[in-house]
């Protein structure tokens, strides 16, 4: 565990490293006590330091929701990040490639709250009731420490949220079978993955259902509002300048989106 004046340097130290565009070493390296907690609230600090300087939160990630990735990181479990305001694109959107260290994207499914849902025991249906609708996204996955990283410093370091891309077509969550959402993902041209949504803990909105079952406990939820990404069902693709992407999620729509 972390004295309050450790877990204060490691967020000031991920924010420089946001702003310099210069990864820092890992948290982990530095304070190897970190525990889960202590990196929960690293990111919370960073998040505050961000909401200080404009920002809003607008929504949540899960991250690490396939098996894989938790074998990966040695845990059994997902983690979660927030989503800022300024960190917010649509479908045809260009983005500065140097605005982030090293960019990966990410196809996923964002679901959109059409209500507060809080409280332990949460199921999937509890989490389709309370979805005004779902639509396609990417998210782009960045890295502010040095590598290789423990689960505290994915954590400390925002579940490694870079930004988010909305696209596509909005959907009432019962209006289509969640689970068989099927999508490709083409860089410049060339397919490069393809998922379907199943892949995400046998249901996109399982890692919801987590989520807010790891927030009652603290007294939080989701709100009516709240974008929140479901996890990914495709491997990372990196992606620097001069990119062209372009995610089909077929009956869904499809997102494009180009790297300055």
């Amino acid at each position: 565990m972390l004295s309050e004046t450790e877990r204060q340097a490691a967020a000031d130290a991920i924010i420089q490293a946001e702003r310099t565009r210069q990864v820092c070493p890992q948290p982990s390296k530095t304070w190897p006590a970190m525990t889960l907690e202590d990196a929960y609230d690293v990111q919370r600090r960073w998040a505050d330091t961000r909401i200080a300087a404009g920002a809003i939160i607008v929504g949540r990630k899960i991250g690490l929701t396939s098996r894989a990735m938790q074998q990966a990181s040695k845990i059994t479990e997902p983690d979660y990040g927030v989503i800022l305001d300024d960190a917010l694109f649509y479908d045809g959107a260009r983005i500065k490639a140097g605005t982030f260290i090293k960019p990966r994207l990410e196809v996923e499914l964002a679901f959109i709250m059409g209500e507060d849902l809080s409280g332990t025991g949460c199921q999937v249906h509890d989490v389709l009731r309370a979805t005004e609708f779902v639509q396609p996204a990417l998210e782009i996955i960045d890295y502010r420490t040095e590598l290789p990283r423990q689960i505290v410093d994915t954590i400390a370091d925002n579940a490694a949220f870079g930004a988010i891309v909305l696209g596509g077509r909005t959907v009432r969550p019962f209006d289509v079978n969640l689970r068989w959402v099927g999508a490709t993902l083409a860089q410049n041209g060339v397919i490069e993955e393809s998922g379907v949504s199943a892949a995400v803990m046998g249901h996109p909105a399982a890692g919801l259902a987590w989520l807010v079952d790891k927030l009652a406990p603290l007294g939080g939820g989701l709100k009516k509002g709240d974008i929140v990404l479901g996890g990914s069902f495709t491997r990372p693709v990196d992606i620097a300048s001069g990119d062209v992407i372009f995610a089909d999620f077929g009956p869904l729509g499809a997102i494009g989106v180009a790297f300055d």
